[in-house]
């Protein structure tokens, strides 16, 4: 298959896949992720998640120090935000809009210490693969609207969990939960 990994020019570590498509008179048939497209990433202990949302619902921003997320949208559209909160890296503070669903069809590399979260444009499903299981010492979330990290949402009035809600600004964030 001669799928295409694609390096994000804004935040180092974030790839996107775009996919080959094989249509005929049944329908399309896409190869939607392989564990060699991304070597830098041990896959050994894989979880994969779904999760569903209705138009104008906001998730996130999460971010994990020990876990890659792979998404991919195969129903409905959605606007990702990503902010690298990194010290480390020379993309730190930047942020990136993607654009991902069944109109958009490609698969998002997320790297650990990088924040995630998107807005729903329509009714939708995100499946997302994680390379350790769940571990909530390693679930960590900001402020979707925090003014610092200025994600431009494009939206005003999202609903929101209150655990996202509940969020801290990335300046209150204590130094052991902040990504290097």
């Amino acid at each position: 298959m001669d799928n295409f990994i694609t390096n994000s020019k804004n935040i180092n570590g974030v790839k996107y896949a775009e996919f080959a498509s094989f249509e005929d008179k049944r329908g399309v048939f896409r190869e939607t992720f392989r564990a060699e497209w991304f070597p830098e990433v041990d896959w050994t202990k894989i979880q994969a998640n779904r999760s569903d949302s209705e138009e104008n619902i906001l998730r996130g921003l999460h971010f994990h120090k020990r876990q890659y997320d792979y998404w991919l949208v195969p129903r409905g559209s959605i606007r990702v935000g990503l902010c690298d909160l990194r010290e480390s890296q020379s993309t730190y503070m930047n942020v990136e809009l993607i654009q991902m669903g069944s109109d958009e069809m490609l698969g998002l590399l997320i790297p650990p210490g990088v924040a995630h979260g998107f807005v729903t444009l329509a009714k939708s499903t995100v499946n997302y693969l994680v390379n350790n299981y769940y571990d909530g010492d390693d679930e960590h979330g900001v402020m979707w609207n925090d003014t610092e990290l200025s994600v431009p949402w494009g939206i005003d009035n999202p609903r929101i969990s209150d655990r996202d809600k509940n969020n801290p600004p990335f300046k209150d964030l204590s130094p052991e939960i902040k990504p290097i």
